[in-house]
């Protein structure tokens, strides 16, 4: 009898321990589809800070690079109000100009960037390297517009372009100072202490541009830039009527790749990096993950170029078109 009852024990005991274990992995199962849902909750809108640092006729290319950009992101579904423009000079109304109050970043001119429907938020001399760092940081005046402020959450994807005249470490505004890579890391870093975004796609077309994500080290930032140090970035699309180039290379094939997106679209960032041709773009493109906390190949472009909608699910059908009864 003794040797049954202790068999018994045996019994139940390895039968509590497997109910147990089989408890702890439920569990883990549960945490894990928790963090999962609550990671896919955690991003509810979606930001743009689009910012031409050059004036100047001769930088027509500049301004219809972050154009280009602006109508690619509103395309994608985010609204003006999640916009932030910057552009230093006004090259549509420029006297020069042949085809007046109009930007172009082909030669065909097939599409007016300029257009009917472009509210810039900062323009000529507000273009500075004080106004950029207040807004990112949130630091703005008392008396400064809402459309003049990067209104961000600790749920908020930023995505912020720059383009210019740059070298080592800095990027030229106005030809009359300059931002630092220095600079950008901070205010990077304060805009994480105070829970102003989750993830930033930081995009940069200027010379040596990877070098201004170089000292970056705030988390969640995922950095891309046209050429390494050493090496210039390049025009594209000399246009004879107006005299100028009117789109540099890297950005113009990063677009090229946008008429393929929209917003339903699965691609991802792996697959936008993966088309980067050096050949073409005559420079090497550089890409830094290692303050990012996803994998390429599962970060949507829609992540940071589309709108976020909320969709509420309902246990019955919504009769539409159907007369509602009255409350």
């Amino acid at each position: 009898m003794n040797v049954i009852r202790a068999l018994l024990r045996l019994a139940v005991g390895a039968w509590l321990a497997l109910v147990l274990c089989a408890d702890r992995t439920a569990a883990a199962s549960t945490k894990r589809q928790l963090e999962q849902l609550l990671d896919t909750e955690n991003h509810t809108n979606n930001w743009a800070v689009l910012v031409c640092t050059s004036r100047f006729w001769f930088n027509y290319r500049h301004i219809a690079n972050t154009l280009s950009m602006y109508r690619t992101v509103k395309r994608m579904g985010i609204p003006d109000s999640h916009i932030i423009l910057m552009l230093a000079d006004d090259v549509a109304c420029n006297p020069r100009n042949c085809y007046p109050a109009t930007v172009f970043d082909h030669p065909q001119k097939t599409t007016d960037l300029y257009g009917d429907n472009v509210e810039v938020d900062y323009r000529g001399y507000d273009v500075t390297v004080e106004n950029f760092i207040r807004l990112l940081t949130g630091r703005v005046e008392p008396h400064t517009p809402r459309n003049k402020r990067l209104l961000t959450d600790d749920k908020s994807n930023i995505f912020i372009y720059m383009t210019g005249h740059g070298g080592e470490d800095f990027l030229k505004f106005q030809d009359s100072e300059e931002i630092n890579s220095y600079d950008i890391a901070d205010a990077m870093q304060q805009m994480w202490e105070k829970q102003r975004y989750r993830e930033i796609l930081f995009v940069i077309d200027t010379c040596q541009a990877n070098t201004m994500f170089s000292k970056f080290y705030a988390p969640n930032v995922l950095s891309i830039g046209s050429s390494k140090k050493g090496e210039n970035s390049y025009s594209h699309f000399h246009d004879r009527d107006i005299g100028v180039s009117v789109i540099d290379r890297f950005t113009y094939y990063n677009l090229k790749f946008f008429e393929s997106v929209d917003m339903s679209s699965k691609h991802t960032m792996a697959d936008l990096i993966g088309t980067y041709n050096t050949t073409l773009i005559h420079s090497t493109p550089g890409v830094r993950t290692d303050l990012f906390a996803r994998k390429l190949e599962k970060t949507y472009l829609t992540d940071f170029f589309g709108a976020v909608q909320e969709v509420e699910l309902t246990p019955e059908a919504f009769p539409i078109g159907q007369k509602q009864a009255s409350i």
